[in-house]
């Protein structure tokens, strides 16, 4: 297992696979770098890492779960990328990877060649807030993995034509099988964090910082947390950067549907 230690001393988890351009892949709030398994065997060939944030998957917790923050994980980010020796990165970023993506842009843009955002933009809706904070650091009600699939498919907002195993495989991913039952794979404190947090702040000009660097837009057509209205203004503000939206998926797309890997082969493409 590939761990390095951030400058106050945490093991944080990371694959690097591949060769060429370095792309680095952020998960979501809860969520792990196995998020990107599907998108891997579409991608164009490339050097791929991911992160297992603090306190996420197989990285260490923080005995202060007020270290949950955007400008602590973004420090953990760079010191990853002085890990691995590398000054530029692209990021895809996924929900909450792609706040951080713009906050790299906007606090060390030399250190960003270029981001794509899977559903995630400077506005965030209030519905998608409310869905987030309904499970967020709590303990899953169902049993077993094939309880939580079942209840996945019918649950979702905005999702459609998914077939069973893919629900399966996302149970697998995102809980634990004890013999207690279900556990999430996440520190629960990180509850506390976002509530901690308090407004967000204004999270335009993080996503301006992404001016004349490629940039890449996924969206979920039935995404709860990033509306429509928000992704056209984001195209009205950053002309060129490349915008899709995947039918029959909500809050967050997988990556692999034909939407999703045709504007991510093209964004790369940019970078190259």
């Amino acid at each position: 297992m590939a761990t390095f230690t951030t400058s106050d001393g945490l093991n944080l988890h990371y694959t690097d696979e591949g060769a060429g351009l370095p792309l680095l892949c952020l998960a979501g709030l809860t969520r792990t770098g196995g998020d990107f398994d599907y998108a891997r065997p579409h991608l164009p060939p490339c050097r791929v890492i991911t992160l297992d944030y603090r306190g996420r998957g197989q990285s260490d917790w923080d005995p202060d779960w007020r270290n949950y923050t955007l400008p602590v994980e973004i420090r953990d980010v760079m010191e990853l990328m002085d890990h691995l020796g590398l000054p530029r990165v692209a990021i895809l970023g996924t929900s909450r990877g792609g706040l951080n993506a713009m906050g790299l842009a906007a606090t060390a843009p030399d250190r960003l060649i270029g981001a794509a955002l899977n559903d995630i933009g400077p506005e965030l809706e209030s519905a998608g807030m409310a869905a987030v904070m309904d499970y967020l650091g709590k303990p899953p009600l169902l049993g077993t993995h094939a309880a939580m699939a079942a209840a996945m498919a019918v649950s979702l907002p905005g999702f459609a034509n998914v077939p069973p195993e893919r629900w399966m495989a996302e149970a697998q991913l995102h809980y634990r099988q004890t013999d207690a039952g279900l556990e999430i794979t996440y520190d629960p404190h990180l509850r506390d964090a976002i509530e901690a947090g308090g407004d967000v702040p204004d999270l335009w000009p993080f996503f301006d910082a992404l001016a004349g660097k490629p940039t890449c837009l996924i969206r979920g057509a039935g995404s709860n947390l990033l509306s429509a209205e928000t992704a056209q203004r984001m195209q009205d503000r950053h002309p060129g950067m490349i915008h899709a939206e995947v039918p029959d998926r909500g809050h967050v797309p997988f990556l692999d549907e034909p939407e999703a890997v045709a504007a991510l082969a093209t964004w790369m493409e940019q970078l190259a």
